[in-house]
């Protein structure tokens, strides 16, 4: 294989140290301090007069919230310190394998899910969106590159850069 089949672009690496990233930590950090505040406020409150059903929901799905937010931001803050150069991506590689970016699935049937407060089902859904983004973005970043079937076409650079292309998005 020649050195041109190691050159390829990493769009998934670029991205996670781009302005959209940056976006994505704020509105990450910004959705655990938002949640934070409204289960110490509103939500301890609101849980007080619920109904039996929905009081045990709330208390299962406030734990499920709290978990899911805590591991996206463990995997915000290590993206933000090997893009910062404060790890390794090796270092990163071994503290990342803790962060379960997997959700619990949330059943909206459940008995006592209407009852459940407006702004608390929707501080789920937002949790459950932004993990999907994050779980997307950590597959981009750390799935291995499987190079080996790459076999650049020295004899053509523009189906050579189309190879390339190719390999940097999964197509076939």
């Amino acid at each position: 294989m020649s050195e041109r089949g190691l050159n390829t672009v990493s769009f998934a690496g670029h991205a996670a140290s781009s302005a959209q990233f940056k976006a994505l930590y704020s509105e990450g950090m910004g959705l655990v301090e938002e949640t934070a505040s409204y289960l110490d406020g509103p939500g301890r409150a609101a849980s007080k007069v619920m109904p039996r059903m929905a009081s045990v929901l709330y208390a299962a799905e406030s734990m499920r919230l709290t978990t899911r937010l805590m591991q996206m931001a463990s995997w915000l803050l290590l993206q933000r310190a090997v893009n910062n150069g404060e790890m390794s991506r090796d270092q990163v590689l071994s503290e990342k394998n803790k962060v379960r970016l997997d959700s619990f699935n949330v059943d909206r049937t459940a008995p006592g899910w209407n009852d459940l407060p407006e702004g608390f089902r929707d501080l789920i859904d937002r949790s459950l969106r932004l993990q999907n983004r994050v779980a997307i973005l950590d597959r981009e970043i750390y799935r291995p590159q499987d190079l080996s079937a790459f076999v650049p076409d020295n004899q053509n650079g523009v189906k050579a850069q189309l190879s390339l292309l190719q390999t940097a998005f999964g197509a076939s």
